[in-house]
């Protein structure tokens, strides 16, 4: 059940629970000690922190805003237990509202789970055994672990940062990367942008809790445009802590702010669980 509640946030999307704020409490850059970075080693504490800003507002400039959005994805996944038979994952949502997430078994194209996220609640149906559990939202944070909220769901989905702060505490440029390091309430996030245009291309958690060993690693490719959205069709997720599970997932269909069902009825006979 932990593994198919993941792979549903992964089909959500993943890396901000306040996504990208603005920059107008970034205190300081601390410059990397490896200097072979050729931009702010050398720069004052005014032009560090200009390059700061102006680098997260182009990061801002690439936030998907939508009212809708309707997705068919090949997910794969391996989990300590190996190679997992691919799944088949149609996502609905409708921004602000509420998130559909259907995952079928590829072999036989038979649908197995059904998932219903609203601001407050989540409905998880079981298919194939005709179960189906009411649960609020806190009980996502409880099986997975890691606190999600509503917005932070939607986000994973759309391929918006997640875990993000304003809080900067690392800057380097290098060749044709940017890499930004934040620290938040939960998560570390080192981010990895592309020089000529902060496209996120790769995002890196650590959990800020000594204690814990939680982390995930999400990286980005196979960018489409499209009414001028960029908006990545292949993505690599771990998660790891006790265990580790790896996630692929490949964009086959997707569109934007098209009229959308989200209806989610559960039949007379399921068993409540």
């Amino acid at each position: 059940m932990k593994n198919v509640i993941i792979i549903c946030f992964a089909v959500i999307g993943m890396v901000s629970a306040n996504s990208c704020r603005t920059t107008r409490h970034i205190s300081k850059a601390i410059a990397p000690k490896d200097t072979t970075a050729n931009v702010i080693a050398n720069a004052s504490a005014d032009d560090s922190l200009k390059m700061i800003q102006a680098t997260m507002a182009g990061l801002q400039k690439h936030y998907i805003d939508y009212k809708s959005f309707n997705a068919k994805i090949k997910v794969e996944y391996e989990d300590s237990k190996g190679k997992q038979p691919d799944i088949i994952a149609v996502v609905r949502i409708m921004k602000d509202s509420a998130i559909w997430v259907s995952l079928s078994a590829t072999i036989l194209n038979i649908e197995v789970y059904r998932m219903l996220i609203t601001k407050d609640s989540v409905i998880l149906m079981n298919i194939r055994d005709k179960e189906v559990q009411y649960r609020s939202l806190d009980y996502l944070q409880e099986v997975t672990e890691i606190p999600f909220d509503y917005k932070t769901i939607q986000d994973m989905l759309i391929g918006n940062p997640i875990f993000l702060d304003t809080s900067v505490v690392y800057y380097k440029k290098a060749d044709a990367k940017i890499l930004v390091s934040t620290v938040g309430s939960f998560f570390k996030n080192l981010l990895t942008l592309s020089a000529d245009n902060n496209i996120l291309l790769h995002s890196k958690l650590d959990d800020v809790d000594v204690n814990r060993n939680r982390t995930a690693d999400i990286t980005y490719d196979d960018f489409d445009n499209k009414n001028g959205m960029d908006f990545s069709t292949y993505r690599e997720i771990t998660v790891s802590e006790k265990n580790k599970l790896d996630i692929r997932l490949n964009y086959k269909q997707y569109e934007f702010n098209k009229e959308l069902s989200v209806s989610f009825k559960v039949p007379k006979n399921y068993k409540r669980k």
